[in-house]
């Protein structure tokens, strides 16, 4: 048998990406749509996901915006069922996600209910709103974004390092529960990743000093540096491939070596 010279391709699979409007998200949006998928870009922004879906046109790829609220589940089917009936869904990437700074004291209830509703609801929602569809496609792939912060303890991340914990609990149960379905789940855990949420953080809370509190966190991981937003969409194709069709119910950190070296 001829090796596969090309062996993470997505041709002909319909992929739908939450929160593709913008960072981590639009790099894999635009990464999948370059190896032949066709994919779908949600984003609670209209505006950022005409952009990432005009990046794709762009570049001769296929791709569709849709403005949506990840934490509303009746807009969530809505949306899967219309794609569904417009070309059957083989791929969820449930990437949307919001970031929080802050220890237990420092997060009020207010905080802690939004965090909840984007970060828990909003995964359970895309998964929620896709099963049946994969399952009535004869499988598929689910691939939910979580964080180092579900595995290790980090300062200042009480009521993110909550959700991320659940992302990673959730992505294991669909993965045992849908194993029978062919229905593939897994999730990345990244450390710190260069998206524009670390470029406002910055420049909001350490204003003249971004670039030398830029270098302290990239230093914080041991490999010297934060992850690129192409290095996890790199990894979400891999994963979303055919050529990784024996791996579910697995995270994936790609954390610099933060977890097992720190």
């Amino acid at each position: 048998m001829q090796p596969n010279k090309q062996p993470f391709r997505l041709d002909h699979k319909v992929a739908v990406i939450t929160g593709a409007g913008s960072g981590i998200g639009r790099s894999i949006a635009t990464i999948f749509a370059a190896n032949g998928a066709i994919v779908h870009v949600v984003d609670l922004n209209a505006r950022a996901a005409e952009e990432t879906t005009n990046l794709i046109l762009e570049n001769d790829g296929i791709a569709f915006p849709h403005a949506c609220d990840v934490s509303i589940q009746t807009d969530m089917v809505a949306l899967m069922d219309k794609i569904q009936h417009q070309t059957p869904i083989n791929i969820l990437v449930n990437n949307a996600g919001i970031g929080f700074v802050g220890n237990l004291e420092q997060t009020t209830e207010v905080d802690f209910d939004l965090l909840y509703r984007v970060n828990v609801k909003g995964v359970y929602n895309g998964m929620y709103a896709c099963i049946s569809h994969l399952t009535n496609n004869g499988g598929g792939v689910i691939l939910n974004t979580a964080s180092v912060a579900a595995s290790v303890a980090l300062p200042d991340r009480f009521g993110y390092s909550m959700t991320k914990g659940a992302v990673l609990t959730m992505t294991y149960s669909v993965a045992q529960d849908y194993l029978k379905a062919g229905i593939r789940c897994n999730c990345i855990s990244p450390a710190r990743v260069h998206t524009p949420f670390v470029d406002a953080y910055l420049a909001k809370n350490h204003p003249g000093r971004e670039q030398e509190m830029y270098d302290q966190l990239a230093k914080t991981q041991p490999i010297g540096r934060m992850a690129t937003v192409e290095e996890v969409a790199h990894l979400a194709l891999f994963l979303c491939s055919d050529a990784a069709g024996f791996i579910t119910g697995c995270d994936y950190p790609l954390d610099g070596g933060f977890i097992k070296l720190t």
